[in-house]
């Protein structure tokens, strides 16, 4: 199997890295360079505003002497980490935290323009030449009497905002390849929850689709992952199971068929061959024939088993006594309950008790439930069928004190196909379809059939039929 899932989620972490990567280095620096630049300029030009509004319109006005200016612009210089100058609108410059103060030694900026802000309050470049390198000059205007008499420029070198800038990116390169090893673990964490038990899954189904229903996984998870998982495996647990049922059945019927087949042909064989003298014809035909009726009984069960399998139970419902079934099937045993000296006691509600239902199939349930109570009982036992009407239901019971059934094996007895260990030991003729077929009868009329049962003790199987109005009128 092609590992596509997993290769396409490496695929998004290697695509979630290379582009985090780039945007980081193409537009964070240029983002950051930009916010550093106006921020260091903003703080610049409050300085330049207070200075141009106190030290150096006093200069123009004659308050403060050029010396006290060149002091204070000294100190402020250091603080700032700048240089401080004053510019004559005509571009000569009045004096500059630069160079010690020297009226005799007069330096003209060439081209001056205090426009070069263009609108703004900063620029970044060589201010008209004066440096080599590029600086951040933001112009702050001295006025006296309402005039412009000069500028109070500020240069700081972009070095330093670089420097910023650069720990700052350290920072974001440093956040970048945190998140990275951080998603590199929600990559483990998928590995591990995600696609090593989808992994399994998959592998099961693959083992499954290949037919070995029996390969058991486990993944231990609470979530649906482990929910999906095991209801795999009890899938696959259900399969194998019931192909290990119809295992078992076709090798049941397989033996049942071959049984009597065989008597039949033996039996037919010694007639004809004369090992059988013809005084004894009809004895052993009656054995043949009564071989053909076990292969005509089970061929019916299989056939009321088809029927059921493809369109379902189709019921002719009527009102009848449930009363008078009760006792003609019960005297149909009575051949077998003399053989084995067996007693069917009727503890029935009332002389007549109608119950709206299919007659003939609720006959056979009867049948196959005596039927069953007869084979698994013992010598010299009773069986007792008892009637009981509750909230206008009536509850049918067949009780015998036989083998019982074993604790394990109640909750397959309605499966189709299935035969326990021990009623394979007991009824050499059965083919685990009697309780299948009454299981479907009875939930076909809407109703319930229910077992008890203690192994060495004996079974009563109930079941409930809606009372007929008719016994409403009666009353």
């Amino acid at each position: 199997m092609n590992k596509t899932l997993y290769l396409k989620f490496i695929l998004a972490y290697v695509i979630f890295g290379i582009f985090g990567f780039i945007i980081i280095t193409t537009f964070v620096p240029s983002m950051t360079s930009e916010h550093l630049i106006r921020e260091r300029a903003s703080a610049l030009y409050s300085e330049a505003t207070l200075i141009a509004d106190t030290y150096a319109s006093g200069l123009y006005t004659n308050d403060i002497s050029l010396e006290t200016v060149q002091t204070q612009l000294d100190t402020l210089s250091v603080y700032l980490n700048s240089t401080i100058g004053i510019i004559n609108p005509s571009g000569r410059m009045v004096l500059s935290t630069d160079s010690p103060l020297n009226v005799e030694n007069v330096v003209i900026i060439e081209n001056f323009d205090p426009t070069i802000t263009a609108g703004s309050y900063y620029n970044v470049g060589n201010f008209f030449g004066s440096y080599e390198e590029d600086m951040l000059n933001v112009i702050a205007p001295i006025t006296s009497e309402y005039k412009v008499k000069g500028y109070l420029v500020i240069h700081t070198p972009m070095t330093d905002i670089e420097k910023s800038c650069n720990s700052l990116l350290n920072i974001s390169y440093i956040t970048l390849v945190i998140l990275f090893l951080l998603s590199l673990i929600i990559l483990i964490f998928f590995t591990e929850i995600v696609y090593v038990p989808l992994k399994k899954i998959t592998y099961a189904t693959e083992q499954y689709a290949s037919g070995n229903m029996h390969y058991e996984f486990q993944v231990e998870s609470d979530d649906e992952i482990g929910y999906l998982a095991a209801c795999l495996n009890y899938m696959a647990s259900e399969i194998a199971r019931s192909e290990d049922d119809q295992k078992k059945f076709v090798a049941n019927v397989s033996h049942d068929f071959r049984s009597p087949l065989t008597s039949i042909r033996g039996y037919l064989e010694a007639m004809l061959d004369g090992t059988i003298p013809p005084d004894l014809h009809e004895k052993y035909l009656q054995i043949v024939l009564n071989e053909t009726e076990r292969l005509t009984k089970l061929t019916n069960s299989l056939l009321t088993l088809n029927n059921l399998n493809t369109r379902g139970m189709l019921l002719d419902k009527t009102d009848f006594d449930i009363n008078r079934i009760i006792r003609n099937t019960a005297a149909s045993f009575e051949g077998t309950c003399r053989k084995k000296t067996i007693a069917i006691e009727l503890l029935l509600t009332g002389d007549t008790m109608f119950v709206t239902a299919d007659m003939g199939k609720i006959q056979q349930v009867l049948y196959n439930l005596l039927d069953n109570a007869i084979k698994f009982s013992h010598h010299n036992s009773v069986i007792r069928i008892e009637t009981s009407e509750k909230k206008n239901k009536l509850f049918v019971s067949v009780k015998d004190s036989g083998i019982g059934i074993p604790k394990e094996d109640l909750k397959y007895i309605w499966e189709r196909f299935y035969k326990s260990d021990a009623s394979r030991g007991k009824d050499k003729k059965g083919t685990g379809l009697g309780l299948s077929i009454v299981k479907e009868i009875i939930a076909s009329h809407g109703e319930h059939i229910n077992v008890i049962s203690t192994e060495g003790v004996g079974t009563e199987f109930i079941f409930s039929l809606p009372c007929s109005r008719m016994e409403e009128e009666y009353d």
